[in-house]
């Protein structure tokens, strides 16, 4: 068997969203939120298909509704029946690998973050997407074995960047050893070797430091990672030990990485005076065009010149995601692309 996991700036099919509801924790602002949901519809339908898992039938054809409202053509999208708790695809959605040149979808356990929230519909929405045929005809495994797409990041040449934090943490593998952990990603994701992060992380976080918070493959020699320069900000250090930390990887070849540093936006707090997790590494790659977060601050600008650096002959479109902060994840959490 050989297998191969993409990186995410290969070819895709399709994105999958989950749909926000009034039954999640997104009510109070769940206008505004499904104000970013269609931006993120209309900019990825006009590259590529929509693929949207809805709670019920009523959430499904007001979600039908409100695209049409929007001008997207219902040959774009198609909306399926998916009970959720929450709407975090990018971690209870399928991770796509390649066996044999046929597109696999992986469906991990998931336990919210190491059982903090219910998830026992998100558990299963991968696999009621499956039976309703919105994958078409690529396979579905299901593994007993936590795993989220945003703990781990791809360069689509056998080399896997991740965190000590998430996926050794004792609410998911408790018993694993790192060599334990890359022995079953190896075989499971068909990479050979894996890169791990043990320094940095964001106040707000609930993920135990998802990579794709911290810092992301741009190309398989570029890492574009966040980066403070605020000596009195509780970030400082372990994101400045982060960085050294990058700085001493090397490629498979033995090169250094070309390592792209993100801005660092002023401190965002909730009403409660929790401060949230804004950060610019948690963009998006479509077909053409590079989704990347912004939060009304001044750094929006800067954070979309250095990714446009990182991704010339791409499309660099800024998403306003500071409502979806409230919840302590941002665009790329909500998102799962489907390779082509």
């Amino acid at each position: 068997m050989s297998r191969h996991f993409p990186a995410e700036w290969a070819p895709q099919e399709a994105v999958v969203l989950t749909w926000p509801h009034a039954a999640t924790d997104w009510l109070s602002q769940l206008i505004e939120v499904e104000k970013i949901y269609l931006h993120l519809a209309q900019a990825i339908s006009q590259r590529q298909s929509l693929v949207i898992a809805c709670h019920d039938e009523a959430v499904r054809q007001h979600v039908i509704q409100q695209l049409t409202q929007a001008h997207i053509p219902s040959q774009a999208y198609h909306c399926y029946l998916a009970p959720c708790d929450d709407t975090w695809a990018r971690d209870h959605g399928p991770i796509s690998v390649y066996e044999n040149d046929q597109r696999v979808l992986l469906d991990f356990e998931f336990n919210a973050w190491g059982n903090k929230y219910a998830a026992s519909q998100d558990n299963l929405v991968t696999r009621r997407l499956h039976a309703a045929g919105a994958f078409g005809s690529s396979r579905l495994d299901s593994l007993d074995w936590v795993l989220e797409g945003g703990s781990i990041d791809s360069d689509g040449q056998g080399t896997l960047l991740t965190t000590q934090a998430c996926l050794l943490s004792p609410q998911r593998h408790p018993e694993l050893s790192p060599a334990d952990v890359e022995q079953y990603l190896q075989s499971t994701l068909g990479i050979q070797r894996v890169l791990w992060l043990q320094h940095g992380y964001l106040s707000g976080d609930d993920t135990d430091s998802h990579i794709d918070t911290l810092a992301r493959f741009c190309d398989p020699e570029t890492i574009a990672y966040v980066a403070c320069d605020d000596a009195s900000d509780e970030h400082f250090l372990p994101l400045q030990a982060m960085a050294t930390e990058l700085k001493a990887l090397r490629q498979s070849n033995g090169r250094p990485y070309r390592l792209m540093p993100l801005p660092w936006p002023a401190p965002q707090y909730n009403s409660e005076g929790q401060r949230l997790p804004a950060t610019y590494a948690n963009f998006l790659l479509i077909n053409q065009a590079v989704l990347v977060p912004t939060y009304r601050d001044v750094a929006d600008s800067l954070a979309l010149e250095q990714l446009a650096r990182c991704f010339p002959q791409r499309d660099i479109i800024g998403i306003d995601c500071l409502p979806l902060i409230q919840q302590f994840g941002s665009l790329h959490c909500v998102t799962m692309q489907l390779p082509t």
